[in-house]
This record gives C-alpha cells, structure tokens and sequence, in this order.
C-alpha cells in the first residue's frame, strides 16, 4: 500500500525552508526515521516518519519550503514493503537516551594565558516533529553488499540539545490510553528546578518518579551551564590576579597550561555535585527513570530509554523540562562553531575568537578565553552590552573589556560565516564595522529557548505560547490542573534559583499546601570580572514605568577593602521609595558583588528601609558596607563621603 508522508503541524509557520533531506529512494524506515530537517528562524526540527515501509520517491530536495501537509516522500508499507525489503539492512535503532558527549581531551596546550599582556525563540513542532540541533546526520548504518543500507538516525544530542522522538500510538489508539505502571508524582526534568520539586514533594511525603534525558542528575545547570563555567571563571580570575600583583611587586612565572587536567578538574566539581543528588535522591526514595519523555495524554508520559519505551500514568506531574541554547538560522555546520556547551569543554584556547551575543553567558566565557589566552572579540546587536542590565552596572566592565578585547561592536549583526582552511571568516553589518575578519572558533551565545513546544505538551492539553513557555499562575499550575511547569519553560528570567524557588511551590501545591511564588525579587548575577549583580526594580524599569525612586549610591573608591583588593572600579546604588523609604531595588558592579546581593534582597522581601539598612552594624572592612554607606546616602547619615545638604 502507498502512503504519503506529509509534513504535520508546524505551528505558525510556511514557507519553512528544507535544510536537509535525510532519505531517498530505496531505503526501509522504520516509524520515527528522521526525513528531512525543517529551519525557521527560530529553530530547527527533524520531521520522523509516521508510517514505517520502503521509500519509493522523495519529493522534496535541500532548498524547497513547505507547509502543513506538503508531501515529503511516498513509501510502500505494510506486506508489500516487508517483500520488497527482504534481505534489507536493519532500519535505524530506536534513539536511545541522550548522555552528555564524553569527548577524548586533546593534549595539553603550550599556549600561554595573558598573565603578562598589558592591558589592553522557538518554532512550534507538532507532536511528530522532532526538536534537534541543526547538525548533520550520522553516517549510514552498514549494510551487507548489495543490500541498501537504512538511513541513520540523528545524533541524539549537541551541546544540551536532545532530539525528541515522537510518542509510539498503535493504530486506533487514542492518546493518552496504553499500560505502564502508576505514579503519585512524576517530575519531567532533573536539572535545579525539577530536582528540588521531587526533593521538596518526597519530604512531604509523596511518591516521586523523576526522569531525566541525561546519563546524570542536574541537568544542563550543574552538566554544562552554571557549574562547570564558574569553575573556568575561578581559573580565569587566578590568572588575572596573579597578573595583577606584578605591578605590586609580586612577580609569578609565566602560566602553563595544561588544558587536560583544567578539564579534568572542572568535571571533578561537576561530579561531586551530580553524586551528591544521586545521593539525596535515594536517601529520599525518589525513584530516577532514564529517558526521554513526552507527553500521550494528560496522565500520561512515554519515557523512551536506553531500552525501549515506557509509559507511566500519573496522578500529577511537575514539567521541568528547561530549555537549549538558542541557534543562528543559516550558519555552516562546521565544528569551529561552538554553543556555550562546546566551549566549556576547552577544544582550544590559542587564536583568535567572536563571541556572538554579549549577554550573560556570552560575557563569561569571554572572560575565560580571555584569561586562558585568546584574543577575543565581541558583537552584540544591540546598543550595550549585557542587554536588560542598568547601563551604569554594565560601563566599569565595558571599560575593562575594550582595554583588552581586539573589538567591542555594538549595534552590529553578523552577516556570515565562511568555512576556510585557515580559520571562519565573519562579515559583519552595521556602522563603523571592520573589514571581514578571520578567526580560529566562534562561540554562539544568542540565549537559551524554551522546551515547551518539545514534549508534545499538546497531547495533554497543556497550552504552549508561540515562544514555548508554558503559562502558569501563581501556584505553578498550568491550564491543566494537575500539571504543573516551573522554571526556564516556565517564563523568564531563565534562572536556576528561581526554577529551585518555582520546584517547591510547585511541589507544596501538588502535596496539598497552601503556596504561591513571588517573583518581586529574582537577583541575577554576571560573574564576569568586575562581577554584575542586580535585584528587585532596576532604574530603566522605574523609568519605563514611571515610578519615582530615590537613590543611594556609594563608590567603592572610598571603600577600604575595595582598595586592598586593587579593584576600586565599583559601586553599590540603592533604590528607595521617595515616600516610605522601603527599598525597591538594587545594583552591584564590583568584585564579589554575586555574594553581596543577597542582603539587597532579604531586605527588599522583608520591607527594610534606609534606616534599618544603615542602622544595621556592617564589619569593617569589608565590601559589604558600600551597602549600609549607600543606604545612608538616602537616610542622611553618610559619614565616609561628604554630601551637600539640598
């Protein structure tokens, strides 16, 4: 029997381009065969077979755009493919649950770091449509001679990224029915958020099952994200400070670099971590189902693992599904091309590297390479960096950047990336831009995109907004009562503590308890050098928004522990309610200032105000009295610094 394979769903998209065609006359697919790889400009996707039988034509070619329902391919299915297909090479095995790449380390690098240098959103893929890095396909699965070999599967990963698989519906079966084994709580996810709801929830005293895609619990935060990189950034700042005491009259040798043990290093801090939460989790009885899962209903979940399928009925269930990094349509598959999970495993630290986006993640790791020895460049395409932090915050690392960066360009987008034997030459557009320009690697670092539109959500009823979060109330609920999504698919900021504060909300809920998020006060942080760090309203809000405020701010110059540091470039601004006084934000630049946040934002949720803050006793000396000092500002108590009465 002929079948047409169509393209499913797609969301709010035509005309989507054709990157790839991944099969061709001839070849035996089995359901679930990736056909072709679709690209919008928000993501890319693999489009699986629905049928399995022998491809008889493919109508489609690299370049065409297609629709709903524009015919990919026909095939023979059934017993007339089964005839045909005799003596054919086996189809593509089921994909397997996704672990992160363990790739070998090359060997240890002679470049040297600067310790001496002067100073100087996402498309909507239907349940059949599986999300995956835009990469190209593995290799050909080996056929005996004569035998036409079966098209390969897509790798399961890149970076953070995990191709999802459609759910397996037998004929006639509608979605959601299908055996599998019953759980009071299920937790789709194991990174920071979704491991604290399963935590939380077992200590109240419900039976939790918790799967994960990856090999280890602690998904992208503490495998590729948060963790590894302040790692990397501890090594980058003891390089800088050891540069830094030259002029102090401490002189170290030369760094060497032996990118082999850093690495090894980095994944022991990773390790310790992970093992801690395999630990939790069986002290707690938290049951771990490897695998990745999507939705067949709304009470049930397919986990399709190392060994199959699984479905699992649930009573309620927690998404903490996360999100990926968010990719550049058009770029050449090239390895030289790297996303931030790629540049945390160090493939080189010589040459010349463009690190495109200068937001957070993108700042960090610029710090890393810079430290580590690459002369490093930047574009960003809007007029600052760090876009959405106060100029003011982001001006002392601006300066510190462009005294030592090759180029700092803003408002400037990149217009192309060509492949050569000697490096990735990039075009760029915008005003005063230079010439195209030859670099070694070039880090992607444009944001992360949720993975709403990932785990056919659609098939349990549960809304997804064109962007792929998924929306929630208060209690974390979705539109579907019993299911609940916290963090990065949740909404913004794409946070690890507020996923972790989202977990047990959402785990109070499901237990029965009176809770609800409060989201006045999520601290961010850029642990760059100077460190970045901000909470509750910023100044750019309250001027959007219109709300008066009166600022306090002190200048870590006339702070005595910022001066034995050697790193006075800082500052601490507090901003007041005109009327009551109460503290409604704050911001941070300066060294350490992550780690002094924190008090800002206990006395936001607790309603301090001047006087409390300037009241309270700060040790002396430390970094942490710029707050009392800038708190005092505003009470008119300030002694370090003299201020002309108004």
């Amino acid at each position: 029997m002929s079948v047409e394979l169509t393209v499913p769903d797609i969301g709010n998209f035509t005309d989507v381009d054709v990157v790839d065609v991944l099969v061709k006359p001839g070849d035996v697919i089995e359901i679930d065969a990736p056909l072709v790889t679709l690209e919008t400009d928000k993501a890319s996707m693999d489009v699986p077979a629905t049928t399995a039988g022998k491809v008889t034509e493919v109508l489609l070619k690299r370049g065409d755009k297609v629709s709903k329902g524009s015919v990919i391919a026909r095939i023979e299915s059934g017993a007339a493919a089964a005839a045909t297909a005799a003596g054919a090479a086996p189809a593509a095995s089921p994909v397997r649950a996704a672990t992160p790449a363990s790739n070998p380390a090359p060997a240890a690098s002679s470049a040297s770091p600067r310790a001496s240098a002067s100073p100087a959103a996402s498309a909507s893929p239907a349940a059949s449509a599986s999300a995956t890095a835009s990469q190209a396909s593995a290799s050909p699965q080996r056929a005996d001679a004569g035998r036409a070999p079966a098209p390969a599967a897509r790798a399961d990963h890149m970076g953070d990224t995990v191709r999802m698989p459609a759910p397996r519906l037998r004929e006639g079966e509608p979605a959601g029915d299908g055996e599998g084994r019953q759980v009071q709580l299920l937790v789709l996810g194991s990174g920071p958020g979704g491991y604290t709801a399963a935590f939380r929830a077992a200590d109240l005293g419900m039976k939790v099952t918790l799967v994960e895609r990856w090999g280890e619990l602690g998904g992208v935060c503490l495998n590729v994200g948060c963790i590894p990189s302040k790692a990397l950034l501890h090594a980058a700042k003891v390089i800088e400070d050891a540069d830094e005491m030259t002029e102090r009259g401490i002189v170290f040798g030369e760094p060497r670099l032996d990118l082999p043990r850093l690495r090894a290093w980095k994944s022991s801090v990773v390790g310790k971590l992970t093992g801690g939460l395999k630990v939790l989790a069986r002290q707690r009885k938290v049951e771990v189902v490897r695998g990745v899962g999507r939705f067949v209903g709304a009470n049930v979940l397919e986990v399709l693992g190392a060994n199959g399928a699984e479905r699992i009925r649930f009573e309620q269930c927690i998404i903490a599904a996360g999100s990926e990094p968010a990719r550049l349509p058009g770029l050449p598959q090239d390895p030289r091309i790297l996303d931030s999970t790629g540049a945390l495993e160090l493939p080189d630290v010589s040459g010349e590297m463009l690190i495109i986006g200068c937001g957070i993640i993108g700042l960090e790791m610029a710090c890393v390479y810079d430290a580590l020895g690459s002369r490093v460049s930047l574009v960003e395409v809007t007029p600052q960096l760090m876009p959405g932090c106060d100029p003011d915050l982001v001006r002392p690392l601006e300066r510190r950047i462009r005294s030592r960066y090759r180029h700092v360009l803003l408002n400037t987008r990149v217009a192309g990336i060509e492949p050569q034997a000697g490096g990735l030459r990039v075009t760029f557009t915008g005003e005063k831009v230079p010439e195209p320009q030859l670099f070694a690697r070039v880090l992607v670092a444009v944001g992360r995109v949720p993975n709403g539109r990932t785990i056919a959500a659609e098939r349990a009823g549960i809304k997804v907004s064109e962007r792929g979060y998924i929306p929630v109330d208060r209690q974390m609920r979705t539109n579907v009562p019993h299911i609940f999504a916290i963090g990065d698919i949740a909404a913004p900021p794409l946070l690890a503590h507020k996923a972790m504060h989202e977990g047990k909300v959402a785990a109070e809920v499901a237990a029965g308890h009176k809770s609800s998020a409060d989201w006045r006060v999520i601290p961010s942080v850029a642990y760059t050098d100077p460190e970045i760090a901000w909470a509750g309203l910023t100044e750019t809000e309250a001027r959007d928004r219109g709300i008066a405020v009166k600022k306090g701010a002190f200048p870590w110059v006339a702070n005595g522990r910022s001066l034995s540091l050697g790193r006075e470039d800082g500052f601490t601004k507090l901003l007041f309610d005109p009327d009551t006084q109460r503290l409604l934000g704050a911001g941070i630049v300066g060294t350490n200032a992550g780690e002094l946040i924190s008090e800002v934002a206990l006395a936001i949720e607790t309603g301090s105000d001047a006087e409390d803050i300037g009241l309270t006793i700060h040790p002396h000396p430390t970094l942490s009295e710029t707050v009392a000092g800038a708190a005092e500002a505003v009470a008119g108590t300030l002694t370090d610094l003299y201020l002309q009465r108004k």
